[in-house]
């Protein structure tokens, strides 16, 4: 991968992680209350919107990694952290898929699914995408010896 996608991919990942957990957390955690009752955190709309302007940016990488990094990785057959990468893929994709549902569900049920499916297959996305790039950081910290 070129230094400028790894770039792009980590700050769009980056981006999206910390403005979808943020809002998630204020969400369902963030509610105090008035005399009136309870009431939304006054950052959720903003972060709200943070995630689904900076989502995109990350569908641009995902793009861009699938033509340059993924298919080559698949075909070339190397192993170094080609699991880690196929479960980064097999969350990606419904990551994505769930995300765009979850914008245009009309029926709650549908769109209770859909958070469900979306906030789970982020939360295993981020954990194995750190844990990717640990293993390459450590595979460049303690070459293999033969």
């Amino acid at each position: 991968m070129r230094k400028g996608e790894a770039r792009i991919t980590h700050l769009s990942v980056l981006l999206a992680s910390v403005s979808g957990f943020a809002y998630g957390a204020l969400l369902y955690f963030g509610e105090t209350e008035d005399e009136f009752g309870p009431v939304a955190h006054s950052w959720v709309p903003t972060l709200h919107t943070a995630h689904v302007v900076t989502v995109p940016l990350f569908v641009f990488a995902l793009g861009m990694l699938w033509q340059h990094h993924i298919v080559h990785k698949l075909r070339s057959g190397a192993k170094a952290r080609r699991r880690t990468g196929v479960v980064l893929l097999s969350q990606a994709i419904p990551m994505v898929a769930t995300g765009y549902l979850l914008q245009v569900s009309i029926d709650d049920a549908w769109r209770t699914a859909w958070i469900w499916a979306h906030v789970t297959t982020s939360i295993l996305f981020s954990i194995v995408f750190v844990v990717h790039l640990l293993v390459r950081i450590r595979a460049t910290i303690t070459p293999r010896q033969t």
